[in-house]
């Protein structure tokens, strides 16, 4: 028995958005701040998450920030040949100003601002919750160019996105930009009805948690989003339950490792990266994702 065209198109509606509209502003003006030890510096602040996306349902709590330095950047050549490669090398100027230093500096204004409570996680700086404000999570990270052609004359040309450290050492690059745009675009293509399913998804997901039909943890929002991503636009139907049948149907037949994330320069589903899905939480959530919806026992 499906779910009731009701309670989907309840799911689907878009999570608090004045309070975290206000939460952005408040921390990006702390952020922007010409007072920030690193004011002389160039950067950016954006948003980046399902808020950012207008894919945030009433149960996520936090606002994802970026501020992203611009002065120096990171760099990926693997791609470019040997000749080019050389190029790169002779025509590079190593930076002054690290991304370590950039995190501490950030994680120390924000925490003259809103406390000592303020801590730097794995990927983010948390800052906690006060009164109106949602709690937040800042990701200090740099540019990050990944080139895949370094000409003699001419310019070079590369994939623009970002990357930080995680406080085990390991670099993330990823491309929120790149996942925004495509997500809009989407969006478009499906008579605006890809945003909406994906907050029907992800309410789906937390309320199969809840049930338990499948651990927390198993599937991320990203990787939910992700996967809606993928199922060609005629699938998205007027109504909430063909879609959600219809996208079932057509992941049930599809090749797991051919999907691609969002951004579009990863694949989603892969083993062994901390960029990726795992095979087993995807097919773990993809059966629990049928099993839930075919139950009558709701």
């Amino acid at each position: 028995m499906a779910i009731s065209e009701d309670q989907l198109r309840t799911w689907s509606h878009q999570g608090s958005v004045q309070q975290s509209a206000a939460t952005y502003q408040s921390i990006k003006r702390v952020l922007e701040s010409p007072q920030a030890p690193y004011s002389n510096r160039s950067f950016k602040v954006f948003l980046q998450g399902s808020y950012g996306n207008d894919t945030n349902i009433w149960a996520d709590s936090d606002v994802d920030i970026v501020i992203c330095l611009s002065s120096v950047y990171y760099y990926d050549i693997a791609s470019l040949n040997d000749d080019e490669k050389a190029r790169f090398e002779a025509n590079r100027s190593p930076g002054q100003y690290s991304f370590q230093t950039f995190k501490s500096e950030v994680t120390a204004w924000l925490r003259e601002n809103f406390g000592n409570s303020v801590l730097p996680g794995k990927k983010a700086i948390k800052v906690p919750a006060s009164n109106s404000r949602r709690e937040t999570d800042v990701l200090a990270c740099v540019q990050n160019r990944d080139y895949y052609a370094y000409p003699a004359s001419g310019q070079s040309s590369y994939h623009d996105g970002i990357c930080f450290w995680t406080s085990s050492g390991d670099k993330i690059v990823n491309y929120p930009h790149q996942h925004m745009g495509n997500s809009t675009t989407k969006n478009g293509n499906t008579n605006n009805r890809f945003k909406p399913n994906a907050r029907v998804l992800k309410n789906m997901r937390n309320a199969m948690i809840d049930a338990g039909y499948i651990g927390d943890g198993v599937a991320p929002s990203y990787f939910i989003e992700g996967m809606l991503y993928n199922v060609p636009d005629n699938h998205f139907s007027w109504t909430h339950q063909q879609t959600v049948e219809d996208v079932l149907a057509w992941l049930d037949r599809c090749t797991a490792s051919d999907l691609l994330c969002t951004n579009e320069r990863y694949y989603l589903v892969r083993d062994g990266s901390n960029v990726c899905w795992n095979n087993q939480d995807f097919s773990t959530t993809l059966t629990a994702m049928r099993l839930y919806w075919n139950s009558s026992g709701r």
